[in-house]
């Protein structure tokens, strides 16, 4: 067959849109990024149902399930972060990614941590540590990283699982700052187990409140605010508490605490 200039043409291009695809194709084979370090440890079906029947309203961090990721170090000052707790008493704190924060569900979580060299360390979930913090990871006080490794190191891989631990603290409730009987902010701490719902009594019935990404729950229009309180956990206990005054920024100390897991 005769090839003529245009058919010549043609060829070419073809050619050339052929080797732009190719192009193209390994560029994104190289850029895709690695992220098994970052991975949440991988887990049976029947281990998935275990968990799931444990705590039927945990969210991304439920018991019994190993995560692993990386840790790394943050200037924590007095301990206070996203989760508005306040000052910690403790150092021994931690600031949850992103994507397993949750909508401040990891928020008062005691999470053990292990490193690849044996040690281990112990913290509560006082912060959130924003994108690009991967899912997985945990940025942990100077002093709580110390423990685990040198921080010159900076970054070390890491497993960690959520804890149930003994402790002798009650709960404690607080509204929030310009909290009012036409709106307010409830916020519950010193929890054992992470808080996965909080209801308030409207006309003899509960109602469930909004949590925030600042670790309140939300009555927007004053609903049950300064009356009964409905804690929650994850493994589905209800605590019920009375009593509470309607003041605003008062940490005030209930009698009740979630039982150990």
């Amino acid at each position: 067959m005769k090839i003529t200039r245009q058919h010549r043409f043609t060829l070419r291009l073809a050619a050339l849109a052929a080797s732009v695809v190719v192009a193209v194709l390994a560029c994104l084979v190289m850029t895709v990024p690695e992220t098994r370090t970052t991975a949440a440890a991988p887990q049976s079906a029947a281990g998935a149902r275990a968990a799931a029947d444990r705590a039927p309203l945990a969210g991304r961090i439920k018991p019994g399930v190993a995560h692993r990721g990386v840790a790394t170090f943050y200037d924590a000052g007095d301990g206070n972060g996203a989760c508005l707790f306040g000052p910690s008493k403790s150092v021994m704190i931690a600031a949850m990614n992103h994507t397993d924060y949750e909508t401040a569900k990891a928020c008062g979580a005691y999470i053990r941590v292990r490193a690849a060299n044996g040690r281990s360390i112990t913290v509560r979930i006082t912060n959130e540590c924003p994108l690009p913090c991967a899912p997985g990871q945990l940025d942990l006080s100077p002093q709580a990283f110390a423990k685990l490794a040198a921080p010159k190191l900076g970054r070390i891989p890491i497993t960690w699982s959520l804890l149930s631990p003994k402790t002798s603290a009650k709960i404690a409730v607080r509204y929030k700052t310009g909290s009012t009987r036409w709106w307010c902010g409830i916020q519950v701490i010193d929890h054992r187990n992470p808080v996965a719902l909080l209801h308030v009594r409207v006309a003899g019935r509960w109602r469930k409140l909004p949590r925030t990404d600042y670790n309140y729950f939300l009555s927007a229009k004053g609903a049950g605010c300064g009356g009964p309180i409905r804690i929650t956990d994850i493994y589905g206990q209800r605590l019920t508490v009375r009593g509470i005054k309607l003041k605003a920024n008062l940490v005030q100390r209930t009698k009740a605490q979630f039982a150990r897991h």
